[in-house]
């Protein structure tokens, strides 16, 4: 197989081997991860995405994505023909250059990652017409620990995603507030999904 042939191939494989079952699968995790903050979600090894797409934000993408979801990828993303070609075939979501028409954002290189005003954050009477945004992290572990309050959260939980540059948390204060509009977040990474919906508060721990 040439190498066209095989990046050709690589677009067109790697889906879920049980589409109605990993998608149920995969959909209740994520709905319990949004519904319990900082509870890490997992449901690793369902799909096998071209690199860099992990395989859980592919899972994500195969659950939550159709031809009627606007997806919006990072240039980074935007720029790998085989990690679009593999979205479009396998969820049939149509790709927005526009992060303001995105019902759903990827996002690889979260140091990179544009203010989230600039994606869209629902209106007033419509809130849930905002952005989710899908950020790849190295690890739900080993980074600078969180204290987490909000709706779903019984006292404080304590979270230490590995990934997040600093500047997102100035950002996620603001984000909240503008509730009820504003965008939720899921943190994917090999270990799973921690969901951050927009009514969550987070804090500093020590480093």
């Amino acid at each position: 197989m040439t190498a066209v042939q095989s990046n050709s191939a690589s677009m067109f494989q790697g889906g879920f081997a049980d589409p109605v079952f990993n998608a149920q699968l995969v959909f209740r995790q994520i709905m319990d991860a949004l519904a319990r903050p900082g509870r890490v979600a997992e449901f690793n090894g369902l799909a096998n995405p071209p690199a860099p797409l992990s395989p859980t934000v592919a899972s994500i993408a195969a659950t939550l994505f159709d031809h009627d979801t606007n997806v919006w990828l990072d240039p980074a993303l935007a720029r790998n023909e085989q990690v679009a070609g593999w979205l479009t075939f396998n969820t049939s979501a149509p790709l927005t250059r526009e992060p303001l028409d995105a019902d759903f954002a990827i996002l690889l290189d979260s140091g990179s990652l544009p203010l989230l005003e600039s994606f869209s954050q629902g209106t007033q009477e419509y809130p849930d017409r905002s952005t989710t945004l899908i950020l790849q992290i190295a690890s739900l572990t080993g980074g600078r620990k969180l204290c987490l309050t909000g709706p779903g959260i019984r006292d404080v939980d304590n979270s230490a995603p590995n990934g997040l540059p600093d500047h997102f948390f100035d950002q996620w204060a603001s984000n909240g507030l503008r509730f009820p509009r504003g965008v939720d977040v899921l943190l994917a990474a090999p270990d799973g999904v921690i969901g951050l919906p927009r009514t969550v508060k987070i804090a500093l721990g020590e480093s």
